[in-house]
């Protein structure tokens, strides 16, 4: 899977801007804003995008929770939390007939290091344990030009502590774009598939795959889903989600 040219740009003006956002604060339609170390959800979000929101599904109280842990692209940046992924993906499972409670455990401009960082904080924090973890970080490195084998060790880092609790994990990968370059591209693109099966966890190759290119379907940004974004992503994953929340259910 390869970016199309349409989403270069968008790629390089987000990277400008990310990194523009380390010394300034952001304005409200910017880049992705900093979390403090440690936070435990996704209390950063800018205004909504335009629209009225879908009401969160009715949820079975013994549901199994499933933890979204990862960085804007979860947290719902730009969206109101009734559309961001985790719940709409709560929805669609739940009228598919598998029950789940989805906990949103993501925050805007999470790197790797940062998600390692508050990992346990947030685990030691859930009111129930969860039956499954997805882990969604990595895009904010690859924006910001990080060493790939930074961004490896640090996925394995929390792959590693939430198996050593006993939780299944799910990891939704990310792909460089191209203007980063051909040894970047291959240095980052294979770390998702290599650690998910080094640890036998499920995996999304490519968790934007429905909406890049789409400008229909995307902010202004070119990067984040709109609410029609994150529900043709939550359509395109959904079944993946839900076959391993089974596994690891029983």
């Amino acid at each position: 899977m390869r970016f199309p040219s349409t989403f270069v740009p968008g790629l390089v003006v987000a990277a400008c801007l990310a990194l523009a956002a380390c010394g300034a604060k952001p304005e409200p339609r910017g880049p992705e804003p900093e979390a403090p170390p440690g936070a435990p959800n996704a209390a950063l979000v800018a205004p909504a995008d335009a629209g009225s929101s879908a009401p969160r599904a009715a949820v079975p109280a013994d549901a199994p929770v499933i933890l979204a842990f990862g960085d804007s692209l979860y947290a719902g940046y730009r969206l109101d939390p009734n559309d961001s992924y985790p719940a709409q993906l709560e929805a669609a499972l739940n009228a598919a007939g598998v029950p789940a409670r989805v906990v949103n455990a993501g925050v805007s401009g999470d790197t790797t290091a940062a998600g390692l960082q508050r990992l346990a904080f947030t685990l030691d924090n859930q009111p129930k344990k969860p039956a499954l973890v997805m882990v969604g970080l990595g895009g904010n490195d690859m924006l910001r030009g990080l060493p790939p084998a930074q961004t490896r060790a640090n996925l394995e880092a929390i792959v590693t502590a939430i198996e050593a609790r006993h939780i299944p994990v799910l990891i939704t990968g990310m792909l460089a774009g191209h203007n980063l370059g051909e040894d970047y591209r291959q240095a980052f693109n294979p770390i998702f598939p290599q650690v998910a099966r080094a640890h036998h966890a499920a995996l999304v190759p490519f968790f934007e795959q429905a909406v890049v290119g789409n400008p229909a379907l995307l902010l202004d940004d070119h990067i984040h889903p709109t609410r029609a974004g994150v529900a043709a992503i939550v359509k395109a994953t959904e079944p993946t989600v839900a076959a391993a929340l089974k596994a690891a259910t029983g």
